[in-house]
């Protein structure tokens, strides 16, 4: 009841967002009774159509996780301890409220989903994708139940170990605190897209119907193929902090003027921040490459369907989604160094034009990563 008072009062831009997670919860439990309603018409044959399922599964997870960061209702503040609300209730709330939306979503995903069946009527559309969703047969409830709350559950445990509080190691009296490490995951991340290349190319070797289909069409679908592409998008998420603290350094060299320094600085300093979610989108901009090389052939086969878009959307727009969420929670957490520097007679300019040169340094360390990649990931597929 607290989480729901507190969502009454909370900014619009704040509901919003959640309301964006609820959704994307929608769309992605749409996608797991789609796989059901397939298993009972097919069984034996939706063993992949889930393993696809949880790519979108994971895409909304991770946004709602950073939703519930930037959720302000959750952070503490002078004297909610006298109140009971410490951090770990905060941390009870925050993870509460990701509930409630990812429910929220999955509800509605279950009554469009039985309203296209037309187990529901009454409205407009009433069985109007009877023949896809296999109305002719049963639908299990259990089932059915049991996985809209997968979502809901991984989405709130995720919630509350992301923003569990966290105690300070006692450092000897007198001493300062150590300035930030470097992100030490560049190596992982290389390793981890190597490998990920490496399974990939060996699942993908003999036979002309080595390229891996869409949930549409899950015939001859090599199971490697797409475990390797986990393992890239895995390794770019994990390498995204190194490079982004990479684009800060290389921003700072050769005699840099005030923007430069400040926006190389900046992305040093927000380098964690959005590091992995800039790593992602890297990730699905790859992964939309690769297979716009893979199938972009008039010719060749053509396994998108209506199920494949909406996977493709839900991934691209929470990834997409998450990056501009840690951005305006980095925007959030740097603005009293904005305001100081105001203060300061620095001019507005100097600061949009920081602004801009992050972005293009960016753009301009990720494109090519992205490319390349997407190159060789596409490589063993079309060869």
């Amino acid at each position: 009841m607290l989480a729901l008072r507190l969502a009454r009062g909370t900014h619009p831009l704040v509901l919003l967002r959640r309301l964006l997670v609820a959704a994307a919860s929608a769309g992605v439990g749409f996608l797991l009774l789609c796989t059901l309603g397939h298993a009972v018409a097919h069984p034996g044959g939706s063993v992949l159509r889930l393993l696809w399922c949880a790519v979108p599964l994971a895409a909304t997870v991770h946004f709602a996780v950073a939703v519930a960061r930037t959720d302000p209702s959750t952070r503490p503040r002078p004297g909610l301890s006298a109140v009971g609300l410490g951090p770990a209730r905060l941390t009870a709330i925050a993870a509460a409220s990701t509930a409630v939306s990812c429910t929220l979503g999955s509800t509605v995903a279950l009554l469009v989903y039985l309203h296209l069946r037309g187990d529901i009527t009454g409205l407009p559309f009433d069985g109007a994708a009877a023949g896809l969703l296999a109305a002719d047969r049963p639908l299990p409830l259990a089932a059915a139940l049991t996985l809209l709350t997968v979502l809901p559950v991984a989405a709130s445990a995720a919630a509350g170990l992301a923003l569990r509080p966290r105690k300070e190691a006692p450092r000897p009296r007198g001493k300062e605190r150590p300035p930030a490490s470097v992100p030490s995951g560049l190596p992982w991340g290389i390793t981890l897209i190597t490998a990920g290349l490496a399974i990939e190319s060996f699942a993908s070797r003999g036979g002309p119907g080595s390229a891996i289909p869409m949930p549409g069409h899950p015939d001859n679908s090599p199971a490697g193929v797409l475990a390797g592409w986990i393992l890239t998008a895995l390794g770019l998420a994990v390498a995204g902090p190194a490079l982004t603290h990479l684009c800060g350094r290389l921003l700072q060299t050769a005699r840099p003027g005030a923007a430069r320094l400040l926006a190389g600085r900046v992305l040093m300093e927000e380098a964690r921040r959005i590091g992995r979610p800039l790593g992602v989108v890297c990730a699905v901009a790859s992964a939309m490459i690769a297979a716009g090389s893979l199938y972009g052939d008039a010719a060749g086969p053509r396994p998108f369907g209506p199920l494949t878009g909406l996977g493709a959307a839900l991934v691209t727009s929470c990834s997409v989604a998450t990056l501009l969420t840690a951005a305006l929670e980095s925007k959030h957490l740097r603005g009293d160094t904005t305001e100081a520097l105001l203060r300061l007679g620095a001019p507005a300019r100097l600061l949009r034009a920081s602004a801009a040169l992050r972005a293009a340094a960016v753009v301009a360390l990720f494109a090519p990563v992205t490319w390349g990649i997407a190159e060789l990931a596409a490589l063993p597929l079309t060869g």
